[in-house]
């Protein structure tokens, strides 16, 4: 059990890995830095197509690393 946990666990995180650099940059620069996040967070920027799915992917990876990494620690403690 605790093997395929781990097994698990490494897969998550290479695919975590591989869909954040498959992602463009949102923003070039300081001054991408700058007037970027604000941009994003009031939500004139939509992302579509390509740009959606990886950012959903993204988060599908990362809450599924996270909840991994907890289960794995909690078996290896035991």
């Amino acid at each position: 059990m605790e093997i395929t946990l781990k097994i698990l666990l490494v897969l998550f995180s290479i695919g975590l890995i591989t869909v954040v650099l498959l992602q463009k940059g949102k923003s070039a620069g300081l001054s991408g830095a700058i007037t970027g996040g604000a941009e994003h967070l009031f939500g004139k920027q939509k992302a579509r197509g390509l740009d959606l799915f990886l950012q959903r992917l993204t988060v599908a990876f990362a809450v599924g690393f996270f909840v991994l990494s907890l289960v794995v620690s909690y078996f290896v403690q035991k």
